[in-house]
């Protein structure tokens, strides 16, 4: 039977694994060391890897000189630790609208309309508590919604200007884009690549403040470490891949 095939854990089994080690909290815009896999929350990492080059839990070295560029967002982790921890979501997406509004700025979209969405389709999924009419009925208000909403337009978004700064390759005709805070770097090399016309988007560097990027990066992590308190747009750089030794 159903009952004999469920097994009920106890959420404080599994909090070694959806914590940070630095600040001990559950995990808040998980983010994963490549060199090692160890997550922690994005805030707690940026602020130890600025004066420390190695994971906080192994130690490895994660690289000598930029280990921000060898860390990305662990949406999936991040999905579960939402899943698992009762009203974290919700407290947190408030911490964030609070913030916002104290420093008299506007509160972005995707804090503004995708928690509500987003914590109710959680909710009513957990344990299976929702039954298969309740269920189909949901889907298909849900459905509706997206069709008289444009997510993208509620997204967060970047404005970006993408400078050519070597001889070696032509500027873009278009240099001014708007696009998702949680687009990457990646796709920035992509976008570039096919509008030069280049064989492969692994022959480009991009770089803001003179300091190459991580492939890896979303546009609201480059805007939160090396854009803040600077006006929009963001200005970026690309050149030919450079070999470092």
């Amino acid at each position: 039977t159903p009952k004999m095939l469920t097994r009920k854990i106890k959420l404080w089994d599994i909090n070694a694994h959806i914590t940070c080690r630095l600040c001990n909290g559950y995990l808040i815009d998980a983010t994963t060391v490549t060199e090692c896999l160890h997550t922690f929350c994005r805030s707690c990492l940026v602020k130890y890897l600025e004066e420390n080059n190695t994971c906080p839990t192994c130690r490895i070295v994660i690289h000598q000189s930029h280990p921000l560029q060898y860390i990305g967002h662990d949406r999936t982790m991040q999905d579960i630790v939402y899943k698992l921890v009762p009203g974290l979501q919700e407290a947190e997406m408030k911490k964030q609208r609070e913030f916002y509004h104290k420093l008299g700025m506007e509160v972005p979209g995707d804090i503004k309309g995708e928690t509500c969405s987003t914590k109710q389709h959680l909710d009513s999924h957990r344990n299976g508590e929702t039954k298969p009419d309740e269920n189909s009925n949901k889907e298909t208000s849900e459905e509706k919604q997206e069709e008289d909403n444009d997510y993208h337009r509620s997204d967060e978004q970047v404005s970006i200007c993408l400078e050519c700064n070597s001889s070696k390759l032509r500027g873009l005709k278009r240099k001014w884009i708007r696009c998702s805070a949680q687009a990457t770097v990646l796709h920035l090399k992509k976008f570039i690549a096919k509008k030069l016309n280049l064989s492969s988007f692994n022959e480009l560097d991009i770089l803001c403040n003179e300091e190459i990027l991580g492939k890896d990066h979303t546009l609201k992590f480059v805007v939160v470490t090396r854009w803040r308190f600077k006006k929009a747009p963001l200005l970026l750089h690309y050149r030919p891949k450079m070999d470092l030794l």
